[in-house]
């Protein structure tokens, strides 16, 4: 009898905890290749059936929809864990990747195409729109995290909104001016009671939904997460500030966003300043 999908994945899933991996650690992995058999799905393939070939594929797409190297690189170890396991390791060897110098500048939105991109949106007249792109910039959620957040969310009074955390404690973030007004313009029409942002068939968001939408405007939710980290560092808000809004587990993730904008003048002032010749 032919194994279903699911049952494949449950069977992994099993396995690792045999192996000894962690309770996050399954999750993630049983997560990665759900949204890797879903795309070989659409392509009439299944996870036992995958090639090389078809590994390299979903490797590039994943770089096609703006996914870091660090990120792209976690869910190739999650399909070469799959691929230990139904004992053919062959399909995850010699994949290529990009890589990224870490030395070189995030990549996020300046003023000017900040300006830009929420003018398109509100020019489009689509208040969940509206609202996705907003909460986005100016919250500096995931996305993964958007597509769950639920109305009970959101505090439009007190003009912030919780982000629901594997850990179970909640991440607070205060609303901007415009994230509250846009979002509760778009709440105000809801269809539904419980998730924030749904699709004309009033089924939550998923995020290849979200990717979809801000393709048309150019960018992606990596990017604007980026944005809203860069543009609190470049206002002089503390590292560890920005950590705590952004999620970061790890603060070395938020200080890559204060390496490069000293400009070499800040620096010759720095030193002007401290050191004053004697007198």
């Amino acid at each position: 009898m032919k194994q279903s999908p699911n049952a494949i994945i449950e069977d992994f899933t099993v396995w690792l905890e045999n192996e000894g991996k962690s309770a996050n650690t399954v999750r993630t992995y049983e997560r990665e290749l759900t949204k890797y058999q879903d795309w070989l799905q659409q392509k009439g393939l299944s996870l036992k059936e995958v090639s090389q070939e078809d590994v390299q594929q979903y490797i590039r797409f994943l770089e096609g929809q703006g996914r870091s190297p660090v990120t792209t690189d976690k869910i190739l170890g999650a399909i070469r864990t799959f691929s230990k396991f139904i004992k053919r390791p062959e399909i995850t060897t010699g994949i290529e990747m990009k890589t990224t110098d870490k030395r070189t500048e995030i990549e996020c939105l300046n003023g000017s195409q900040c300006a830009t991109l929420l003018k398109k949106v509100k020019e489009e007249g689509n208040d969940r729109n509206t609202a996705i792109v907003y909460t986005l910039l100016h919250t500096g959620i995931r996305v993964s995290e958007l597509c769950a957040l639920n109305q009970s969310d959101i505090d439009l009074d007190k003009g912030r909104l919780e982000v629901r955390t594997s850990t179970g404690h909640p991440r607070t973030i205060p609303l901007s001016v415009e994230a509250k007004y846009y979002l509760e313009c778009h709440l105000a029409t809801s269809p539904v009671k419980d998730a924030v942002f749904v699709s004309r068939a009033n089924e939550r968001l998923t995020e290849r939904a979200i990717q979809y939408i801000l393709k048309k405007f150019d960018v992606n939710p990596h990017k604007l997460r980026h944005t809203f980290c860069q543009q609190l560092v470049d206002k002089g808000v503390s590292i560890e500030i920005v950590s705590r809004l952004a999620g970061h587990k790890d603060i070395n993730v938020t200080k890559r966003y204060a390496k490069s904008r000293i400009e070499p003048f800040a620096l010759e002032e720095a030193i002007q300043k401290t050191f004053i010749k004697d007198s």
